[in-house]
């Protein structure tokens, strides 16, 4: 079934639309069809999103939802658009941007919108073709689920298309399609796009109409002066600290956190290079286009604060006073060691704050860096350690076996105090098994290139319950090989 860019087909699947973002008017978007592909066929699929946004699971196997979500057919009552805006590229003014290669087919009534990525060209799309193709969609599907699994806000991905159709990115791939899905895309970028051009009516309509959806409580706020812009200023960075605390914690690296990369909702979106850390190196780059190290895994909470500083430029005009609006920024730099501190004792199994915490989370770090000790799988065997009392397994991964003595033994003092069975429980629905390694991602994408989806399905039942032991899957919690170090991810996977 290869239907031309007019068609009007459509599948009607009885989803209630509400389009709250088509409210905003011709200002904010361009209204377009996507583009077809030859030949689709599924790649994989997320019953649990289904569910999220209303669809029957079983309906996912049809011909009818495998064209719709290629683009090929029109969902009954969408309305798709392509958003504009701009943003900060690698600390650069990039000037207007947009979404180059993926259309809103809408919102449904449950308050969730629907994108295809990989949809077609766009009026944004800057001399691009508007494809994804397999490499990067299977990546973003499968990262979106398990940082759900992980508990991590992020979109979500409800399926994947391929197409045999070519597209050049290094090399000639074959071109894919996932659908994400998400209470909202605006981005940091929206707010600046209507800033840098002097279009206050529009940037205020964007402001009103986020914090009426999504930050309700901004208005009649008495913190930061009653002002509900500077509000909004405030209840993103705050969530935003949230979120860096979250990825510091789990060792995830974004790898291009531009400000058209920001969630205005503090979710984690545009899975691009992205990685888990394999061993513990503070200043990795997962991004092999980030030459200068911009946006290494421990420059990313100082990166968030510069991209907070870029909103709050966007919003003065609205604000209209700068103390009102460092106020505001202000509660990063509370929010984000609060929570990092709160994360690091749950992995610790800590329940309670103590004196000795801070140094007890520094020196452990440090440990792991000097010792390039594998980030996962220390943090499960200790959990594993305090739950059967055996600590050889986590001694094993240190060289400096001795400093590691002495951290255990601080570790031991703290930890009596709340008691071993609770710390152990907690440490194991806090530290994962399973995480989405860059060996583990290429090894499912070979295999699909080859036609075989199996790989992809095995690590998507493991990571959408990454604390669960799922035995005899332990391979995949395994120490990287050899080879995964090679492994380069760019912008454009």
């Amino acid at each position: 079934m290869n239907l031309p860019a007019d068609s009007d087909t459509t599948a009607d699947i009885g989803l209630a639309w509400n389009h709250g973002f088509a409210t905003l008017g011709p200002d904010f978007f361009t209204e377009l069809r996507p583009t077809p592909l030859p030949a689709p066929h599924w790649v994989g699929t997320s019953a649990a999103v289904a569910r999220l946004i209303g669809l029957d699971p079983a309906w996912l196997e049809s011909d009818e939802a495998l064209q719709a979500f290629t683009g090929n057919v029109l969902l009954a009552g969408s309305r798709p658009l392509a958003s504009v805006y701009s943003g900060h590229q690698f600390g650069v003014w990039a000037g207007q941007l947009g979404d180059g290669r993926a259309i809103l087919l809408g919102e449904t009534a449950g308050g969730l919108e629907i994108q295809l990525k990989g949809a077609g060209r766009t009026p944004y799309s800057r001399m691009g073709d508007g494809r994804a193709v397999l490499r990067s969609s299977i990546r973003e599907f499968l990262c979106s689920e398990a940082m759900h699994g992980l508990g991590i806000p992020t979109s979500r991905a409800l399926c994947i298309t391929g197409s045999p159709a070519p597209v050049r990115r290094e090399e000639i791939e074959t071109a894919s399609v996932v659908t994400r899905v998400a209470p909202s895309f605006v981005r940091f970028g929206h707010f600046e796009h209507f800033a840098a051009n002097d279009l206050q009516p529009q940037l205020r309509a964007l402001a009103d109409y986020v914090i009426d959806r999504y930050y309700p409580e901004c208005r009649g706020t008495t913190e930061v002066g009653g002002n509900a812009y500077a509000a909004l200023l405030q209840a993103v960075s705050e969530r935003t600290a949230r979120l860096m605390a979250q990825w510091q914690a789990v060792g995830f690296c974004h790898g291009v956190m531009n400000t058209d990369n920001m969630s205005i909702l503090g979710l984690t979106i545009d899975y691009g290079p992205f990685q888990f850390l394999d061993a513990f190196v503070p200043g990795h780059v997962c991004n092999h286009s980030d030459t200068q190290g911009r946006y290494a895994y421990n420059r990313q909470p100082n990166v968030a604060y510069w991209n907070l500083f870029c909103l709050a430029q966007a919003l003065l005009p609205l604000i209209g006073d700068q103390e009102l609006a460092k106020q505001a920024l202000e509660s990063y730099k509370s929010v984000f060691p609060e929570e990092f501190m709160a994360r690091m004792r749950a992995k610790l199994g800590l329940a309670g704050a103590s004196e000795g915490d801070g140094q007890l989370i520094d020196g452990i770090l440090l440990l792991l860096a000097r010792n390039g000790v594998d980030y996962t799988i220390f943090w499960r065997r200790l959990s594993h350690a305090v739950a059967g009392r055996d600590f050889e397994p986590v001694r094993d991964l240190f060289a400096d076996r001795a400093a590691l003595d002495q951290w255990l033994l601080s570790y031991s003092e703290l930890l009596t105090l709340d008691g071993q069975a609770p710390a152990a429980d907690l440490m194991l629905k806090t530290n994962p098994k399973f995480v989405l390694r860059n060996h583990l991602g290429e090894q499912a994408i070979r295999a699909a290139k080859l036609g075989d989806f199996s790989e992809l399905q095995t690590l998507q039942r493991l990571l959408e319950y990454p604390f669960d032991e799922h035995p005899g899957h332990d391979a995949y919690a395994a120490f990287p090989p050899d080879w995964a170090s090679s492994i380069e991810i760019s912008c454009s996977s």
